[in-house]
């Protein structure tokens, strides 16, 4: 089968295809890395048994190996195939070889930093979800799956030394918003904007997907939303740099944060800024400043493709 057949695919079948990729691509790196752990961790069949149990010290440098790993060819290989496959050009198919141009990285910057308390509150409203009793089986495991995955990361974020802060910013911060933009604006977004020939459908299945797949289901609203403002900056600007940015700080300030806490340079309790009540009026202004530099950004870029001075 000539590579160029798989150009002249249909929305449904490159979508189809894409999860194919995905899955096969993350099968072969998992099998890869647990071959390569068993020497460089030295381990075995007892080990192996019990290596999800972060209590245990030892187990938490193979849990960012694996973790490391899993981002690699869960979210950045398999995006990297498919736009090789369904262009040729890997660089242009993913929108890397535009330049966002200095206003709007700043643009971005501010807009990522301010989004923070209104992202919080969301964050709060979500997890007070709750269903009926006849679900509640599904809502166990939805609140233990949280729980498991907040207990996961707070152990790979405590950490007091400068290694394990910069370890932790390439781990949690540079490679999802490689790899996460890459897979899901890059590739996903596309195929659904395609297949449903409108942007702001696309964007929303994209993020709403985006979201699903981290199977976080008490933090589901304000991921889907952080993965709404994405698409869109990525829509607007025609750069995925934009989203790339925008998705680095997000998770940057929260690892940056957690480990300055843990030195006790800052307050704890900025953590939750916006989802208290007595700090609902920063949220308020976080949702009014974030929508104001959305527009602000979209209306940039429109004076951008007009040829308008600003």
């Amino acid at each position: 089968m000539s590579i160029k057949a798989f150009r002249g695919m249909s929305p449904f079948s490159q979508f189809i295809f894409s999860l194919f990729v995905i899955v096969v691509s993350f099968l072969f790196f998992m099998v890869v890395s647990v071959v390569i752990a068993i020497p460089l961790f030295d381990l075995d069949l007892n080990k192996i048994a019990t290596i999800t149990d972060i209590s245990n010290p030892d187990n938490i440098d193979f849990l960012k190996y694996f973790q490391v790993v899993q981002s690699i060819g869960l979210f950045i290989v398999p995006p990297i195939i498919l736009a090789w496959l369904f262009m040729g050009n890997v660089i242009k198919y993913l929108q890397l070889h535009k330049s966002p141009g200095l206003a709007s990285i700043l643009l971005v910057v501010l807009l990522t930093v301010s989004i923070s308390p209104a992202i919080n509150l969301l964050g709060e409203i979500n997890s007070k979800m709750a269903f009926p009793e006849w679900m509640s089986g599904i809502e166990d495991w939805m609140r233990n799956s949280e729980e498991n995955a907040a207990q996961l990361t707070e152990a790979f974020l405590d950490v007091t030394t400068i290694k394990g802060l910069f370890f932790n910013l390439f781990m949690i911060a540079f490679l999802p918003a490689i790899g996460e933009e890459f897979l899901f604006r890059g590739v996903i977004q596309k195929i659904f904007i395609k297949w449903t020939k409108n942007s702001h459908l696309g964007i929303w299945i994209a993020a709403i997907l985006f979201s699903a797949l981290h199977l976080q289901f008490y933090g589901f609203l304000p991921r889907m939303i952080l993965g709404v403002l994405f698409g869109y900056m990525l829509v607007w600007s025609g750069s995925m740099w934009l989203p790339i940015i925008a998705h680095f700080i997000n998770n940057g300030v929260a690892v940056a944060a957690m480990w300055m806490v843990k030195q006790g340079r800052i307050d704890p309790s900025v953590e939750e800024l916006g989802a208290t009540p007595d700090s609902l009026y920063t949220a308020i202004i976080s949702a009014v400043l974030t929508i104001f530099l959305m527009w602000y950004l979209m209306r940039l870029h429109q004076l951008k493709k007009n040829n308008v001075k600003y």
